[in-house]
């Protein structure tokens, strides 16, 4: 999710350095905007908290279906930025 917005993020001239600057863009330039709608920025923060949890505040494992449905939303995420840089999008 985070390597699509920041693909969406470079083709309009805009590379922040840090990951929490490629979701706030991502949210002003696309997000609340309308071109991507508030669901994918949501899931995108979610899953970002979780890498977050994750990797630097616990030790506990992720639950598998926690797991299974931020792997979906990455996929409608990605899909749906993939869709928009074809030109393809609705």
């Amino acid at each position: 999710m985070f390597y699509a917005a920041l693909a969406l993020l470079q083709k309009i001239g805009k590379v922040p350095s840090k990951h929490t600057g490629v979701i706030s863009l991502f949210d002003t330039e696309f997000a609340l905007k309308g071109i991507f709608s508030k669901k994918l920025s949501k899931d995108f923060h979610k899953a970002f908290e979780m890498r977050q949890v994750s990797d630097y505040k616990t030790f506990k494992p992720v639950a598998m279906e926690r797991a299974e449905e931020t792997l979906s939303n990455a996929v409608r995420f990605v899909d749906a930025v993939k869709e928009y840089l074809s030109g393809n999008q609705k």
